[in-house]
């Protein structure tokens, strides 16, 4: 008897191990992030983390996945295949602030003719959001790179804005933290698996 209950005991343990290592999580600025997403069916796994701060308050947790280690900005930019950024807010800040800041994050990294390339989904991607009336710490923006469909953005889960196609749009938002002037140059290498 005391065999039989010794037996069910470790599988019990062996099913809490099992299932605590399929949900395991990083901790970025206090919030938890997945260590591993799928995205097009395709398992991506954190290549850096870290929190962008203005002067000395804590703005937002960015999280950055890909298929594969990639240590500089051209790796990550020329990455096959599927890709994530998640971004958790810190603090309280309304859609259209979000908004702005992309886009000026966006507008200093790219020059006025690769900006003309996709002009058209810079203001869809200012759109998507002014959808956004309210967001409060600990919401979570994802925008992923799926192939054949482009760039998909979901606000705590909730799909906002339509996919927008080219992967050039989709490599200028990235270049907000890896361009030549980025938004926090302490995020950075954070975001590159040096920080």
């Amino acid at each position: 008897m005391k065999t039989h209950n010794a037996i069910r005991w470790i599988a019990g343990l062996a099913l809490a191990v099992g299932l605590g290592g399929a949900a395991q999580a990083i901790e970025v600025g206090g919030l938890k992030f997945d260590d591993t997403v799928k995205v097009a069916g395709k398992e991506l796994k954190v290549n850096g983390a870290g929190v962008r701060t203005r002067i000395v308050i804590k703005v937002y947790a960015l999280v950055l996945y890909l298929p594969e280690k990639k240590d500089t900005p051209a790796g990550v930019l020329d990455s096959p295949g599927p890709r994530r950024f998640s971004l958790g807010l810190l603090r309280e800040v309304t859609g259209e602030e979000l908004g702005q800041a992309f886009l000026t994050g966006i507008t200093a990294n790219t020059d006025k003719a690769e900006r003309s390339k996709f002009v058209n989904q810079l203001a869809q991607f200012g759109e998507a959001f002014v959808n956004i009336p309210q967001a409060k710490k600990g919401d979570v923006i994802n925008v992923d790179w799926v192939p054949d469909t482009g760039t998909v953005m979901t606000f705590n889960g909730k799909p906002i804005g339509e996919p927008l196609k080219d992967i050039a749009f989709y490599n200028a938002v990235l270049k907000i933290w890896l361009g030549d002037k980025p938004v926090d140059s302490s995020l950075k290498p954070a975001l590159l698996g040096k920080g």
